[in-house]
């Protein structure tokens, strides 16, 4: 008897040890994405609790205000409201209750039980708010009014993208002890880091919302990815009451650390705890990677002391569908699409991307760089009042606006980096993508902004350089310190700079899918010569995307909307992650009659039914015998039964392209394909179904709580997707800003000249050919498609010029526009208006008599639609 008490007593007193130690402390996170009502519009006292919402939309998060959204190039802009109920149990009682917004579009306001909360504003970045005097037992009602509407002050003025508004990213709650880490309050670092040895620096930031002083002792314990506590550090400590404070601590440094890589993406794992006495208050886990990056004018970019190339993709945020409003796990299939085709690199265009994205990038082992979203498009001027093209300047022009854009921008670089910061993948923080397309009186403030938020980021995070996305204008690429230039577009063929530099765009091709066996950059299709000091090449742009400027520049990607890779993401397989330059073409669906439809899945099991987790669905036409085939028709997929929902609701319906009642969401090529995701737990079946094909089935298990047979099995609305028109704005006529600070190519440039003086909105300096070339040509990129209506020329003399203006939608067919090969006018502005093309993207002045020159080149137009 006495030996079974002593086992039990033993057991107990190991149980206790083991809690101690082991045990995670109350420290709660709480997914807040189900269960919320929305309505578009603003009524008035939506934040009271007494207001009734019965009538508003049931919705769940991610959500969009354009929820379904196919890559429109209209969406609603205006103001939105979300409501939903959050209930206090009784253990919350002394406890800290904060709300995190992982991300709402643009601006927000949020009330608790009628009270405001607070305000933020910026897109693409997180905030969180603490909760407690708000809440009441039992039950809250919290309240956000949102909206999505162009603003002269607030960072972007304007974009290749789109705008739509909306809740679009995680909502979490933080039930804390009133002593506790604060929000992103970690930031662990490694000062000296080489292969024999790492050192580190924990800081920490703790808040004290007792109404009392307290002591505490913090402990940093640092986890190898193998799971084993290899270093640690204990202080102890005071904080004054409603007080915060960081503290820095140097946890002893290790010997032969695992080295975080592309190939070999190992973590670490920070550990904090805060004890008062020897009762845990608050833990937290922290990853980060142990590695070294240097960067050099003249040999490029080297990890952990090797060379090492960036070769990657442009990546926007938004997908089929769902829009910006993607879940953690359509991020990550995404920067696995990209590493599978044989990139290692990410550029986060062109603005702050979903915490989970970085924290993919870190897993899956990809480098990725972060971009502010302070940016420019070209074809704008001045200010627009909305996110139409033409664009704003990038910079506002009007001084009333300066100062507070100023902030905007920075306070949103602030939040990035600070939500960011441990990520090992992050390679350099990007500052910004091309802001030289900016009204000329704007471009030293612009400047000067570019050079205080270089400086800021070195005081939030001095182990990183700082990367200007864009820079080849202006001279924007020498400004600040310990800077690396990113050079788009043209930029891609500047002689050495005398700075680190990279090219951040690349190569970008017009099409739908399936598109062609093909790299998109003719200086990649016989190998690409990759200058010493170069430190990568980034194409312009992994995915298509919803965007203001139409599809002419949507659809752009190496994958389609759907997430279908295009036949020049398969040449980027064979080219780089074989290592193969001269690979042959993939098997590709061949024309046939369709005789089944085959229905597959990434993945069959979803984690969660919370809205992180989703599964990637594909449908895929074939012949009698299995083989895929080209040709289309309409095929329906529908829910049977069980939980579940595509962006339009329980049914989604893919139309071939050449049908006449075709809408947005197709079938090309034999293939389509939609994301699926649910927010009750249990069993879905699905059909795809198409006249006259014999149907197929795929079954989809979502994991955890509430079940759908528990919750009474509601049934989805229906979202039919139906283009959005927006109301007409009366636009400046015609205006010719189509060409300025464009990529520019040339046949040969006269000493002391530059291409670049052809199109920089100043017809007092200008572009000379070499004197001895007989063949002189100049030759524009509009970085996407256009209608053309107007091409003006400015010469630099009044003599004779003789020329002629071509256009081209693809750089191969060119169709004369404009014939003054015997002109005998002596005019310095010479001006073609009219239709000058459909689906235009380049335009080439070829000289054929005479000293070729040109002060400007003026081109006017609207985006086309293909």
């Amino acid at each position: 008897m006495f030996k079974k008490i002593l086992i039990v007593f033993l057991c107990l007193l190991q149980a206790s040890i083991f809690s101690e130690l082991k045990a995670d402390p109350v420290r709660q996170q709480i997914n807040l994405n189900r269960d919320w009502h929305f309505t578009l519009g603003d009524p008035a006292g939506a934040q009271q609790p007494s207001f009734s919402d019965q009538t508003w939309e049931q919705v769940n998060l991610p959500h969009s205000f354009s929820l379904p959204y196919f890559m429109w190039k209209s969406v609603y802009n205006g103001y939105g409201w979300y409501r939903r109920t959050i209930e206090m149990p009784e253990e919350w009682k002394g406890k800290q209750v904060a709300i995190e917004f992982e991300g709402v579009f643009i601006q927000s306001e949020v009330y608790l039980n009628g009270k405001r909360v607070g305000e933020h504003t910026g897109g693409y970045t997180g905030f969180c708010y603490d909760l407690t005097p708000f809440l009441k037992p039992g039950k809250n009602i919290l309240a956000v009014r949102v909206n999505n509407l162009w603003k002269p002050d607030v960072a972007p003025r304007a974009g290749d993208h789109q705008f739509s508004g909306g809740i679009y990213r995680d909502v979490y709650l933080h039930v804390t002890d009133p002593l506790h880490v604060s929000w992103c309050g970690t930031f662990i670092s490694t000062p000296e880091v080489s292969r024999a040895s790492a050192s580190f620096r924990a800081e920490t930031e703790i808040r004290n919302d007792y109404t009392q002083s307290q002591q505490f002792s913090i402990r940093t314990e640092i986890v190898s990815p193998e799971g084993k506590t290899v270093s640690q550090a204990e202080t102890k400590e005071m904080l004054k009451a409603g007080s915060t404070r960081i503290f820095t601590q140097y946890p002893a440094a290790i010997t032969n650390p695992s080295l975080w890589h592309p190939d070999t993406p190992n973590l670490y794992k920070a550990v904090t705890t805060i004890l008062k006495g020897t009762n845990i208050v608050d833990r937290q886990e922290t990853t980060f990677g142990i590695r070294w990056f240097e960067w050099r004018a003249d040999k490029g970019f080297f990890i952990n002391g090797e060379h090492y190339y960036l070769l990657g993709a442009n990546v926007h945020q938004d997908h089929a569908g769902w829009g910006d409003a993607v879940t953690n796990a359509g991020f990550r299939r995404d920067i696995q699409m990209m590493k599978d085709c044989g990139f290692n690199t990410i550029r986060g265009s062109h603005y702050p991307h979903d915490p989970s994205f970085a924290r993919a990038c870190d897993e899956i082992g990809i480098l990725f760089f972060p971009e502010n979203a302070f940016w420019g498009m070209g074809g704008g001027s001045g200010d627009r009042d909305g996110w139409g093209t033409p664009s704003s300047s990038c910079y506002p022009p009007n001084p009333a606006d300066q100062d507070h854009f100023d902030r905007s921008v920075l306070a949103q670089l602030k939040e990035l980096i600070r939500i960011n910061r441990n990520s090992p993948s992050i390679t350099a923080w990007s500052m910004s993508n091309e802001p030289f397309f900016t009204d000329a009186s704007t471009n030293e403030r612009m400047k000067q902004l570019l050079n205080k938020a270089t400086d800021s980021t070195h005081l939030w995070d001095p182990t990183r350089l700082v990367a200007i996305g864009g820079s080849q204008r202006k001279g924007v690429d020498k400004l600040g310190k310990n800077q690396i230039a990113f050079y788009n577009g043209d930029g891609a063929g500047f002689l050495e700079p005398g700075v680190p530099s990279m090219v951040s765009e690349y190569g970008s091709v017009t099409t739908h899918r399936p598109g062609t066996f093909d790299p998109g950059w003719a200086d990649l299709k016989d190998g690409f010569n990759r200058p010493e000091w170069r430190g990568g090449q980034v194409i312009w742009c992994g995915f298509d995307h919803g965007t203001v400027g139409g599809t002419g520049l949507a659809i752009m990607g190496l994958v389609d909307y759907f997430r279908i890779p295009k036949r020049s993401w398969y040449w980027y397989r064979e080219a780089y992650a074989k290592g193969n330059r001269n690979p042959a073409e993939p098997a590709w669906p061949v024309p046939g009659t369709p005789a089944k439809i085959v229905l597959s899945a990434d993945k069959t099991t979803l984690a969660a039914p919370d809205g992180t987790d989703d599964a990637h669905i594909l449908i895929t036409l074939s012949d009698a015998d299995g083989n895929p085939v080209s040709n289309e028709v309409p095929v329906k997929l529908t829910i049977l039964s069980g939980p579940g929902e595509f962006p339009t609701g329980t049914t989604i319906q893919f139309m071939p392209p050449s049908e006449e009642e075709a809408s947005d969401i197709t079938i090309r090529d034999g293939k389509a394909a939609i994301e699926f995701r649910s927010y009750y737990a249990g069993t879905t079946v699905i059909e795809a179904s198409a006249e006259g094909l014999p149907s197929s089935e795929l079954t989809i298990r979502t994991l955890g709580q509430p079940t759908w047979e528990s919750a009474g099995c509601p049934k989805v609305a229906d979202r039919p997707y139906k283009r959005y028109i927006a109301p007409v704005k009366e636009e400046p006529a015609n205006e010719l800003l189509l060409a300025v600070n464009r990529p520019s190519f040339v046949s040969s440039t006269a000493e002391l000249s530059s291409r670049t003086l052809s199109n920089d909105d100043d017809d007092q300096t200008a572009w000379f050919a070499d004197p001895s070339d007989a063949n002189a040509w100049w030759k524009l990129d509009l970085e996407a498609s256009y209608d053309l209506s107007a091409i003006e020329v400015i010469f630099p003399t009044t003599e004779i010029h003789r020329y002629i203006i071509e256009v081209s939608a693809d750089n191969q067919s060119w169709a004369t526009v404009s014939d003054q090969r015997t002109s005998e006018k002596k005019e310095k502005k010479q001006r073609v208006e009219g239709d000058l093309g459909k689906n235009i993207r380049f335009v080439r002045i070829s000289f054929t008599s005479g000293h070729a020159g040109l002060s400007e080149v003026k081109i006017g137009g609207k985006p086309a639609d293909l």
